[in-house]
């Protein structure tokens, strides 16, 4: 992988990069879909391509491990080769998913995490080793370290030991991960996880960890899990201060249109988050206009497009009544529609906002649109 930073914002810390892999080029900042399962919920391949304009997108260790498991896998030559999508991807460790399974038996310890799948019940090891060694199976190119997510809040002796054994890990991952280079088709990229918490001190000593490593990329865990959001920011803007800028840095699982533009204007070039198709599934939609809840009773006769000014087909084809109807009635349709047209929504926003950080205008643009981003309509 390699990352050229090609435009820094005069008004802000805000940066336009492009980031080369063997399946393609991404421009950031970038937006990942997140296709947890070898899928992005109720979205064809098709329709990232072609509509939404992804240019990566994200899968996960935990849930590929389990289902449909890495027999198949390894025998369809990689995620690529199983879910057809030829351009590039990420895989989470699996980290966050060991957090969320916390009072179900979960064991962790210097060796690793022993977890009880969600589907069966089946008891199953997880270890540094191993989460390279799936991930390189899975074919991702950009894989993860495997880390501790500590929940919020969380006492501060707690947020030390987890960020040091996680820094242990991540020794144990780069070694695996390098000796297995070998091995594998294509090249793949290994992104360690900077965490500590809610505290500063221990971000700045775990930011200057993951700097040392001197890896292609890195990445910021352990936020958007409870904390405020002006704590995120604040730790955002100091981790940032010490990683590379010469190299990309993904926020993980962030989040509103609202912490995007502030954390591009932080330095951030990555981001996921399940919120555009989970809300999309709930008939929450974003718009350039504001956020729309389609079950309201005031959309019911409304025939504009859902958005107008986003571009894309089903923004502009589907009125908001019918999107309205096929929701209220529980129709799959709905679903699809509203999933499309929020995550149009969410690669229109980091794509205008990479326009604007190279043309200088980035700081007014954000300002502008901002104030409507978070009008309810």
């Amino acid at each position: 992988m390699k990352f050229t930073l090609q435009v820094e914002d005069k008004g802000s810390k805000a940066r336009a990069g492009l980031i080369e892999t063997d399946h393609g080029l991404i421009q950031t900042p970038i937006f990942m879909p997140v296709g947890t399962a070898g899928t992005v919920k109720a979205v064809h391949q098709r329709e990232l391509k072609e509509d939404i304009k992804a240019q990566i997108i994200l899968g996960n260790t935990y849930h590929l491990y389990l289902r449909p498991g890495l027999d198949i896998l390894q025998k369809a030559g990689g995620l690529h080769g199983f879910n057809g999508w030829d351009r590039p991807i990420l895989t989470d460790s699996g980290g966050y998913q060991v957090y969320s399974l916390a009072g179900t038996g979960r064991k962790i310890n210097e060796a690793g995490v022993v977890f009880k799948s969600h589907i069966d019940g089946g008891v199953h090891t997880f270890t540094p080793e191993n989460v390279m060694d799936i991930q390189r199976i899975i074919g991702a190119d950009i894989v993860m370290a495997f880390d501790e997510c500590t929940p919020y809040p969380c006492e501060f002796s707690y947020a030390r030991q987890s960020m040091e054994m996680t820094h242990r890990w991540l020794t144990r991952c780069c070694d695996r991960f390098d000796h297995t280079a070998q091995l594998y088709n294509h090249s793949q990229t290994l992104f360690p996880i900077v965490q500590g918490s809610v505290y500063k001190d221990l971000r700045k000593q775990s930011a200057e960890f993951i700097a040392a490593q001197n890896r292609e990329g890195n990445a910021i865990g352990g936020l958007s899990v409870g904390e405020p959001a002006e704590i995120m920011y604040e730790l955002t803007e100091v981790v940032c201060e010490i990683l590379p800028k010469e190299k990309p840095r993904y926020l993980m699982g962030v989040g509103t249109p609202s912490n995007i533009l502030e954390c591009i204007s932080l330095g951030i070039d990555m981001f996921d988050c399940v919120m555009p198709t989970r809300n999309a599934r709930n008939g929450m939609i974003f718009t350039t206009e504001g956020v729309i809840n389609i079950r309201n009773e005031k959309w019911k006769d409304d025939l504009s497009p859902i958005d107008a000014n986003l571009g894309g087909y089903v923004s502009t084809f589907y009125t908001k009544a019918y999107l309205r109807h096929l929701v209220k009635s529980g129709e799959m349709l709905g679903a699809q529609i509203a999933s499309v047209h929020n995550l149009t929504f969410y690669l229109w926003l980091v794509n205008t906002a990479r326009e604007k950080i190279i043309d200088g205008t980035f700081v007014s643009w954000r300002r502008d649109i901002e104030k409507k981003l978070i009008q309810r309509l």
